[in-house]
Order: structure tokens, then C-alpha cells, then sequence
């Protein structure tokens, strides 16, 4: 049981309606081409860094070049999220095939992350009723902390998962209903083949490119992944207010680059049908709202360590 109490405010339904109508709506178009185009350069990007680590084999140079890919690897947490919420394009089948791709490319099941994370927006902050809190409460302790950013949970936790989901549903996921467990058994299974016809092909042609252009770099890139996300609610308040119970960090144009512009993360979660393109528009049009602005990660992680015992 968590010693944090949560307290309702009643402002959240105030808070979404303070931009004008029309505002709102040049801010909730969705695209299909700020989608594709977005998706291309990460692609691109991963390629890219695929290609320094071939360059890079057999020098001192291969761990930096990994944990360069790894960062890239697991910034597809970024359009796995926006394809949750059906905002990374405008036709929901490109969602769902990003969705799967980027999951599977981190770990993760897309169609339970879905559900996981809608009830996370549901109850942000809520000890009780936060899947997010409920899985991995906050730290309290600078242990606390770094175990979290070892990211030694995040993998026990996929592992879990990726074995388990294939075989039904799973007890004590309260936030999922009953009728959602049949698509994410099926997409378990699904992917559960994709990793079979990647190792399938993998000794077939006696390619490791899947080991050291992928899984390696994911390790690499797991902890980073957790200093990015731990900061998005530690440190904020435990109530429905959407202006104080998120941080937004402002950071450099390659970050808001390859994590779909995520560091606006207030701005999202209070309206969280803006697409991805749109955030830095919405970010201009609540600046003056939003009560936990952070200029960068590092500054951010600082703020949140301050709070630990």
C-alpha cells in the first residue's frame, strides 16, 4: 500500500478547455504524412547507426556506436506511445502496424501497452489506480532510483510478459478488461512469431546483424530510456491537476526529434489527442498554464534525485 494519498481536484475538465475551440481543433489534425515522414527519419536513423557499428567492429569505438544505436532502439518507446493513442498517423491501420513494429522492436506487446497506458491517463498520479505507480511505484530512495535506471526491472518485466501473454490472460491486470484479453493474446502470438522467423532467417544466412544491431544496442539503451521516463511524473503532484501533475522538459531539437516530440509530456497529457506534430504548438499555446517546466533530462533527473532520501 502506498503511503501517498491522491486528491481530486475536480480542475482537469476546467484545465482541457482553456485554449479556444478552434485552437483545439487546428491542434487535434492528424497526418499521415508528418506520421510517415517522422517515421522514415527514425528508420533512417537506426540504418544509419547500423552502418557506424560495422564501421566501428573491432575498435574501441563499438561501445559508443551501440550505445548510440541503443539510444535509437529503444526511442521507438516514442512512436509505439503515439501509435497507442492513434496519433501518430490519421489511419488507424498505419497505427496499428507502428504500434506492433515499434513493441516488438523494445519488447513491449503494443495492444497490452495500449490498455496500460489509456489507464494510466485514466488515474495519472492515483497510487491506487496508476498501472504506472501500481508496477513500479515511485522511488523514494537514491537506490530506489538507480535500481530503476539499471533498467534490471524494465527487462524482467518484458521477459515476463513476452513468455507469459502467448498463453492467456494474466491475473491481477485489473486495469485491463476482460473483453481486451483476446487481441493481446493474439498479438503476443503474433509476435512471438516475428521473433521466430527473425531468429528463423538469422541462422539460416548466419546473419548477427539481429544481435549486434539490435539486441545488444537495447541493452545499451535500456537505462536511458528509464532516466527519460522517470522524470515525466516523479517530482509532480499526486492529484488530477494537469497543470502541476506532469513535466514537460525542454530539450534539444534531436531529442524532440527522435522521441516524437514526447518531452512535452503535460501538454499531452492533458490533451492527449494532440498528434505528435502538433505538440510544439500546444506546447506555445499552455506555456504560460504549465507549473513543472524543466530545461533538459539532466537538470530533470537532478530535480527528482533532490527529492530522494
Amino acid at each position: 500500500m502506498s503511503d501517498v494519498s491522491y486528491r481530486a481536484t475536480g480542475e482537469r475538465a476546467r484545465q482541457m478547455r482553456v485554449l479556444p475551440t478552434e485552437t483545439l481543433k487546428a491542434l487535434y489534425r492528424r497526418s499521415d504524412a508528418a506520421g510517415l515522414l517522422r517515421w522514415t527519419i527514425h528508420v533512417a536513423l537506426l540504418a544509419a547507426g547500423g552502418w557506424l557499428i560495422h564501421l566501428a567492429w573491432g575498435t574501441w569505438w563499438l561501445a559508443p556506436a551501440w550505445l548510440l544505436q541503443g539510444m535509437l532502439v529503444m526511442a521507438l518507446f516514442a512512436p509505439m506511445h503515439e501509435s497507442a493513442h492513434y496519433t501518430a498517423f490519421k489511419s488507424r491501420w498505419l497505427n496499428d502496424v507502428a504500434a506492433f513494429l515499434s513493441a516488438a522492436a523494445i519488447f513491449n506487446i503494443g495492444t497490452y501497452y495500449r490498455h496500460f497506458h489509456l489507464a494510466h491517463h485514466r488515474y495519472t498520479q492515483d497510487p491506487a489506480r496508476d498501472p504506472e505507480l501500481i508496477a513500479q511505484p515511485e522511488p523514494k530512495t537514491i537506490g530506489d532510483y538507480l535500481w530503476r535506471i539499471s533498467a534490471i526491472p524494465f527487462w524482467a518485466t518484458r521477459v515476463y510478459q513476452i513468455a507469459r501473454f502467448p498463453f492467456g490472460k494474466v491475473a491481477g491486470l485489473d486495469f485491463i478488461h476482460p473483453s481486451a484479453w483476446p487481441e493481446i493474446v493474439r498479438s503476443a502470438r503474433l509476435q512471438a512469431l516475428f521473433y521466430a522467423a527473425i531468429a528463423a532467417t538469422s541462422v539460416a544466412t548466419g546473419s548477427w546483424i539481429a544481435v549486434t544491431c539490435w539486441i545488444i544496442p537495447a541493452f545499451f539503451g535500456a537505462p536511458l530510456l528509464r532516466a527519460y521516463l522517470v522524470v515525466e511524473h516523479n517530482g509532480c503532484t499526486h492529484d488530477d491537476n494537469g497543470f502541476t501533475n506532469t513535466r514537460t522538459t525542454l530539450t534539444n531539437p534531436l531529442v524532440r526529434l527522435i522521441m516524437w516530440n514526447m518531452p512535452f509530456h503535460a501538454e499531452h497529457h492533458l490533451l492527449p489527442n494532440i498528434p505528435f506534430h502538433r505538440l510544439p504548438d500546444a506546447h506555445q499555446a499552455l506555456r504560460a498554464h504549465m507549473q513543472v517546466v524543466t530545461p533538459g533530462y539532466v537538470r530533470a533527473n537532478r530535480e527528482v534525485l533532490a527529492g530522494l532520501s
